[in-house]
């Protein structure tokens, strides 16, 4: 008969560092059978609490699961997530688009244009980035394709613009990460509003160059002439998505609401102008409701394994010991800041977001305590790197979200490839935010 006491005298005997490097390999070798991340991270949790420090350790999981889902800010998550769950279900992002014509005018690859701006106001609206891309897929993809632009450029943006919702508050990103990181969600808000302009601001700085250096590859757009008459109907438009972000971030940014209250706020919001606009239905809002429980208990299963796994490895030593190996790296700190930013970096090409932040977070918050920098800024650097992992391959959800709607003759493969240019603006964003932090911490 198996005798755990006996694995757990066997597993402590290792040593941090090899226990290090046998959980790393469980991990990965769990991961590779496709078994998902949740029930990988709970099951080696349990194997290393009952083989590191006998049965009795246990409850000790349960214990730091509770202390995870029990956080109120954690409440703003499914608000959020019904708020995009909703949007993907009425005509708003459709009559955004079509009101933000007025913005593209003539200029020459002013669709593309158009698609950033509504991106940013669909992000600052949701927080959330899958049914952003797919509702740009669906009504700004074509039409681009239609007008003859580049078919990469048109892919790029679509991809590009939809992630947006990474940075742009108010980003489910930056709530996990505040929660992990007891950091104010508040201040991160407030910490990335400038970087996430700044990034679509490099988006469509991109576009234009791009757009006047190949006439080919987004031609100017065909504007008929109207009235302001005719115009009114589209500006209308504008006027419900305009309010529903003022009330959310306005509340935050004012004082005048916490996070959680802005998000049930913002809920409202998204109803009464489903209802104004005559498009609300009990059948829709139970859809929404039921896409929303998918999306949060997935959500919060990986934050459970996460949470217990990191719990564990704090109490075999493993954070401690991670810490000292990352900081022995160099005596200069923005060398260490690097270091963890390749970590994160590669991580997201292969986990997902929620997963990275939880298993992450608990070991480079400390270190970045310790070197002195604000965890506000590095919440929000973060929070770009996590907008890369959305782009890069082999697993970038981006493009494999944008391949639901796509034609068949659009492969994943060329979606890949029309992300490079994209990807390669987020690492310069990167990089200017690590250069000048003020940027984030103005």
């Amino acid at each position: 008969m198996f005798d755990l006491l006996d694995l757990g005298l066997n597993l402590k005997a290792l040593g941090i560092g090899w226990g290090t490097l046998l959980m790393f390999a469980l991990l990965v070798a769990l991961l590779l059978t496709g078994a998902p991340l949740a029930m990988v991270t709970l099951l080696v949790a349990l194997v290393f609490a009952v083989g590191w420090f006998g049965p009795s350790s246990v409850p000790l999981i349960t214990s730091r699961v509770y202390s995870f889902v029990s956080s109120f800010v954690f409440v703003s998550v499914p608000m959020f997530v019904m708020m995009a769950a909703i949007l993907d279900r009425s005509g708003i992002a459709r009559d955004l688009f079509d009101a933000m014509k007025l913005m593209g005018g003539r200029l020459r690859g002013g669709v593309a244009v158009q698609t950033i701006f509504v991106a940013v106001i669909l992000a600052a609206m949701s927080g959330i980035i899958g049914g952003e891309i797919v509702l740009l897929g669906l009504v700004a993809l074509p039409q681009m394709l239609r007008l003859g632009y580049n078919r990469r450029l048109a892919i790029g943006v679509v991809c590009a613009g939809g992630s947006l919702g990474t940075m742009v508050p108010p980003s489910i990103v930056l709530i996990i990460y505040g929660l992990t990181a007891n950091v104010s969600v508040g201040d991160l808000f407030t910490a990335a509003f400038l970087p996430g302009f700044m990034l679509a601001g490099l988006y469509i700085a991109y576009i234009l160059l791009r757009s006047y250096l190949d006439p080919n590859a987004a031609p100017p757009t065909p504007v008929e002439r109207v009235s302001l008459r005719d115009n009114l109907p589209l500006l209308r438009g504008l006027v419900l998505p305009f309010l529903v972000v003022f009330s959310v971030l306005g509340s935050i940014y004012g004082g005048i609401a916490s996070v959680t209250e802005a998000s049930a706020i913002g809920v409202a919001g998204v109803i009464l102008s489903t209802i104004l606009r005559r498009e609300f239905s009990f059948g829709m809002l139970l859809d929404a409701a039921l896409h929303t429980l998918a999306t949060v208990g997935m959500i919060m299963w990986i934050g459970i394994g996460a949470s217990a796994l990191v719990g564990v490895y704090n109490l075999m030593g493993g954070i401690r010991f991670i810490s000292q190996m990352i900081t022995g790296i160099s005596e200069e700190p923005m060398v260490i800041i690097l270091f963890m930013m390749l970590i994160l970096f590669i991580l997201g090409m292969f986990l997902d977001w929620v997963g990275i932040a939880l298993l992450t977070m608990p070991i480079f918050v400390p270190i970045i305590l310790h070197l002195g920098y604000d965890p506000v800024w590095f919440g929000v650097l973060f929070a770009m790197n996590m907008q890369v992992s959305f782009l890069t391959p082999p697993f970038g959800p981006a493009a494999f979200y944008l391949k639901s709607v796509t034609p068949p003759d659009i492969t994943l493969g060329e979606i890949f490839r029309s992300l490079v240019p994209f990807i390669c603006l987020q690492v310069l964003a990167v990089g200017l935010l690590v250069l000048f932090p003020a940027i984030a911490i103005y």
